[in-house]
């Protein structure tokens, strides 16, 4: 049984001796939840031009204000600009009606919104009620990207803010990388498909279930090949045809424990796959297992309980595709225990939590790994470090999102 951090390590080195996962153009439209395969820029300025920040009248201050710098005074209106008019000049000492979002006339340094204004003569003039100041309620060229300003990094997974942002400096396509393939094969003869009827000692397959859904939210393309007995002949069948389809990861959920039917480790042996680390001293998800085929792809046996196997899945299958798609590696948050939680002695532990405040934690009930219900209240997951039985209210442990 290996430390976590050193399992971490060694599928890291793994994943590094391969190149990472190839990549494609698509449309902009179509990279939602894709994975930018490269950095990202812009090509113009962003605005493209100064325009009004609002509806109200643009002019020169100083003129506004007069040579002496005198109070605020009643100017000609000279017409009015709409969002999408061409630029205007700013001919002669007056002001220009204007819409937000349209063109700041040449001359123009300011404007002042038409709540500080008061309309005179049916609108052909207009007495300013406060003072303008040189730059008021002007979005300036580039303000928001300068030209050949990066947009995203490499390893960005693009969501809609992204897709927002590059659509404003002119992005139609976008180099992303391929969507990883993922297959999975659950294993156990208690195992029935949600919607069977149940056989004496069987139960629903819900990590089948879990692990599909979550897959597709992380944009990963997953291919389930089904349930198989406690059969190693059947298993190595079924292997074999996973094989044949080709994938970059194979999820495999039960028989890698200590059991009679935990065949797993064996069958990998004598399919030709390199069993890089098996057991991992974390709670739940003890009994994990990572290895690698000659020719790919990486293989991972979660623990058959469901939270293990969400445990399995969030800290360990998705480092492994985080680098195989060149991202950095997750964020963590930095928050306190809000109340003392005793835990096994050299065991990380991975506890459902849920965040309390500013930067509070609480640890939640049911902890143990086949228990569903609690993973309903979760949001966060609260990592435990080895050392010690307890840690005392106030602690400040590692959260990841849920």
């Amino acid at each position: 049984m290996i430390p976590y951090a050193e399992a971490r390590r060694l599928i890291s080195e793994a994943v590094l001796a391969h190149p990472v996962i190839s990549q494609e153009t698509v449309l902009l439209s179509q990279s939602l939840g894709r994975v930018a395969a490269g950095e990202l820029y812009g090509r113009e300025p962003i605005p493209p031009f100064a325009n009004s920040s609002m509806d109200g009248y643009a002019l020169a201050h100083a003129r506004a204000l007069g040579a002496s710098g005198a109070s605020p005074k009643t100017l000609p209106v000279l017409g009015t600009i709409l969002a999408g008019d061409a630029p205007r000049c700013q001919a002669e000492s007056g002001v220009w009606k204007i819409m937000t979002g349209a063109p700041i006339p040449a001359g123009c340094d300011a404007v002042i919104p038409v709540e500080q204004t008061r309309s005179i003569d049916g609108g052909r003039a207009v007495e300013l009620l406060v003072s303008p100041h040189e730059g008021d309620f002007i979005r300036g060229a580039g303000q928001d990207f300068a030209p050949g300003a990066q947009v995203c990094p490499a390893g960005t997974r693009l969501g809609p803010r992204h897709l927002m942002a590059l659509a404003a400096v002119g992005v139609v396509e976008v180099a992303v990388r391929r969507k990883p393939r993922v297959a999975l094969l659950a294993t156990g003869r208690e195992l029935a498909a949600p919607g069977r009827p149940l056989g004496p000692g069987q139960i629903h397959d819900a990590s089948s279930a879990y692990l599909a859904a979550e897959c597709e939210r992380l944009g990963y393309q997953l291919d389930f090949h089904g349930i198989v007995p406690d059969d190693a002949a059947l298993f190595a069948a079924s292997m074999d045809r996973v094989l044949s389809a080709g994938c970059d990861v194979i999820l495999t959920t039960g028989a890698v424990s200590m059991g009679d039917a935990d065949f797993i480790p064996k069958a990998l042996e004598e399919l030709g796959a390199k069993t890089i680390f098996h057991k991992v001293a974390i709670k739940p998800g003890r009994p994990v297992l990572f290895a690698e085929f000659p020719q790919g792809p990486f293989f991972f046996g979660l623990p058959g309980n469901p939270v293990s196997t969400v445990v399995g899945l969030k800290f360990f299958v998705e480092p492994c595709l985080r680098d195989l798609l060149g991202q950095p590696e997750e964020a963590v948050l930095r928050c306190r225990l809000d109340q003392r939680v005793d835990k096994p002695e050299n065991l990380r532990c991975f506890y459902k939590a849920r965040r309390r405040g500013v930067g509070s934690v609480e640890i939640l009930p049911a902890q143990a790994s086949f228990q569903i219900h609690s993973l309903l209240a979760a949001d966060c997951w609260a990592v435990l470090p080895e050392e010690g039985g307890h840690l005392n209210a106030g602690a400040e442990i590692d959260v990841y999102e849920a």
